[in-house]
C-alpha cells in the first residue's frame, strides 16, 4: 500500500498526518477488502502540484491558496526529496505540495517553528476512505500515540465550494504549548491535507485563515 515517507530531518514531531510519520492506515469503520479498494477514484495521474508567486502558493486545479506570512522559508522541494538509499517515491506515493515555516527547519530556536504544509495523498492508501471525515481516524491515533491532545474534535463545514473537515491538536512541550489544527477534502482521488502549527491558538486561526478556496476564506474557526 503507497504513503509518502518524509524525511523529518527537521525535527517536527507535530506533523500529525500518518503520511507524515510513515504510516499508512486504514480508517477503523472501513473494509481493507479489494472490492473497496478498486471501488474508490483513481487519482489523477499527475497531480497538479501548485506553485508560489508574491508570497501566494495557489493552485487552480484543487481551487486552494494560501498566503504565506514575510520572511517566511519553503521547504517543499527538501521534503520531496529522495530518500536515504536514493530511491526516488513512486508516481503512486503521496506528495508534499507546499511547505512553509516561520524559520529553517533544522535551525533551533526557543519558540515554535510555525509552519503551513499541504500534502496529498491517493484515496487508495487508506482502504474503503470516501468521506474526509475518516482520515481523522488514523491521524488521530497517531497524534495521540505523539503525545498530543484533541482539543477539537473532527467536524464539517463549508469553505467556499468546498466541503471541509478540521481537527485541533495542542500537546505540551516544556514550557510551551505546540497547537496545531488540521483541514482536510477529497479531490480528484486524492486526500488533501493541510496542516498549520503554531504557539497560540490565535496565531493558529491567523493562518488557517490564510487558506481561502477558489477565492473564499475559511473565516475563521466555525466551530459549533
Amino acid at each position: 500500500m503507497p504513503f509518502l515517507r518524509l524525511r523529518l530531518w527537521f525535527g517536527i514531531a507535530a506533523l500529525l498526518s500518518p503520511l507524515a510519520l510513515g504510516q499508512s492506515q486504514s480508517p477503523p469503520s472501513s473494509s481493507s477488502s479489494k472490492h473497496s479498494r478498486s471501488s474508490l477514484p483513481r487519482p489523477k495521474p499527475e497531480l497538479e502540484p501548485g506553485a508560489v508567486a508574491n508570497g501566494v502558493y495557489r493552485n487552480p486545479t484543487l481551487g486552494l491558496s494560501c498566503r504565506i506570512p514575510a520572511g517566511w522559508v519553503l521547504r517543499t522541494e527538501e521534503m520531496n526529496a529522495r530518500d536515504e538509499d536514493g530511491a526516488a517515491a513512486s508516481a503512486g506515493d503521496g506528495r508534499v505540495l507546499l511547505a512553509a515555516f516561520s524559520r529553517p527547519p533544522d535551525a533551533r530556536g526557543e519558540d515554535v517553528n510555525s509552519s503551513i504544509v499541504v500534502a496529498a495523498e491517493p484515496q487508495a492508501t487508506y482502504s474503503g476512505l470516501k468521506e474526509a471525515a475518516q482520515y481523522f481516524g488514523p491521524l488521530t491515533e497517531v497524534a495521540k500515540a505523539q503525545g498530543f491532545t484533541v482539543d477539537e474534535a473532527p467536524y464539517e463545514f463549508a469553505a467556499g465550494p468546498r466541503s471541509v473537515v478540521r481537527s485541533d491538536f495542542h500537546k505540551d512541550v516544556g514550557t510551551r504549548v505546540m497547537r496545531q489544527a488540521t483541514l482536510a477534502f477529497l479531490a480528484d482521488g486524492y486526500a488533501i491535507s493541510i496542516t498549520v502549527i503554531a504557539s497560540t491558538e490565535d496565531e493558529m486561526e491567523n493562518l488557517v485563515n490564510e487558506v481561502s478556496f477558489s477565492g473564499a476564506r475559511t473565516s475563521g474557526h466555525p466551530r459549533k
